[in-house]
């Protein structure tokens, strides 16, 4: 199959760096590191073992692309009013596009965006950053969860991790809101507290209050989940987190990244959505409901500060 990497940064780098590595035919959209990348290659530097992707076929513009069978996007939320205009040149009447991105509620905006369009989250486990030009480093992790939101053909999620596993990576599918709301109880808690706090994820859990607090988080996301469908997590997956996060190396979650350089953080659907679906559903999220506050202050007040 042919794959489209819409976003080469920490996880499009990483997972389009892979499947090109095992072979497959990859297309990689690049924005600031296109001319970088394209003279030197894509290079990722792995714990599962480092390799550089010498000729990467890289584009600058989405319509000179070609049309392919899987898109995976990989961009940050913040930026997928902008998904219309770089899809529209990829698809044909089959292309799944994988939306592997965090929060709740995203496939269901971009299918109103995209009428027809074929979707499935993609929900990844892996500690990995962009730390330069077309350099990914990958600390941890790296599995894969396929959620099916409205794809019509089941032989492409097949296809799909036919070529995952070809790969190296170990991909699965889930039930859609499962896989989700299964990210959330990670990402709701560590994303938030790592950028209020300022504070890497070991150290957050190093702290006997820090873990508390965690674990209340996790508790709490699990009953937002549990109202919204997903019946089958309960206090024993938050444990699998916790000790997960335990045998991670030190790590700063992404929207704490974006934090650090200056870029909009992705409040609205790793937050504000699942509040509002709890909500909906006649569960609130109190605690959580706190750390959107104070990171809604964060970026009004970064948007609000007097130019210098």
């Amino acid at each position: 199959m042919r794959y489209a990497i819409i976003g080469t940064g920490a996880i499009g780098g990483f997972y389009g760096g892979r499947l090109a590595r095992a072979g497959h035919d990859v297309h990689f959209l690049l924005h600031t590191d296109y001319e970088y990348v394209r003279a030197n290659g894509l290079r990722v530097c792995s714990c599962d073992g480092s390799f550089t992707i010498t000729h990467p076929h890289v584009y600058a513009s989405a319509g000179q692309m070609p049309q392919c069978d899987v898109a995976l996007v990989a961009l940050k939320t913040t930026a997928n009013g902008l998904l219309p205009g770089l899809l529209a040149p990829l698809l044909t009447g089959r292309t799944l596009v994988v939306l592997i991105q965090n929060g709740i509620g995203v496939e269901a905006d971009v299918a109103e965006a995209i009428p027809g369009v074929q979707l499935a989250a993609g929900l990844a486990f892996v500690c990995s950053t962009k730390t330069g030009p077309g350099l990914i480093e990958h600390a941890s992790g790296g599995a894969l969860t396929i959620g099916n939101y409205s794809c019509r053909d089941a032989s492409l999620i097949e296809a799909l991790l036919a070529d995952l596993a070809s790969a190296g990576i170990s991909a699965s599918v889930a039930d859609y809101a499962e896989a989700r709301w299964k990210k959330a109880v990670w990402n709701m808690p560590f994303n938030g507290l790592a950028s209020v706090l300022g504070l890497t994820t070991d150290r957050i859990i190093a702290s006997p209050s820090g873990e508390r607090l965690v674990g209340a988080l996790m508790a709490e996301v699990i009953g937002a989940a549990r109202a919204c469908g997903a019946s089958s997590i309960d206090s024993g997956f938050a444990d699998k987190m916790m000790l997960m996060t335990r045998r991670m190396p030190p790590y700063s979650p992404s929207m704490k990244v974006d934090l650090d350089l200056g870029r909009p953080m992705e409040i609205q659907y790793l937050y504000t959505r699942p509040i509002e679906e709890a909500r909906r559903r006649g569960f609130a999220m109190e605690r959580t409901e706190v750390i959107e506050a104070q990171l809604r202050t964060i970026e009004d007040s970064r948007r609000l500060a007097p130019a210098r």
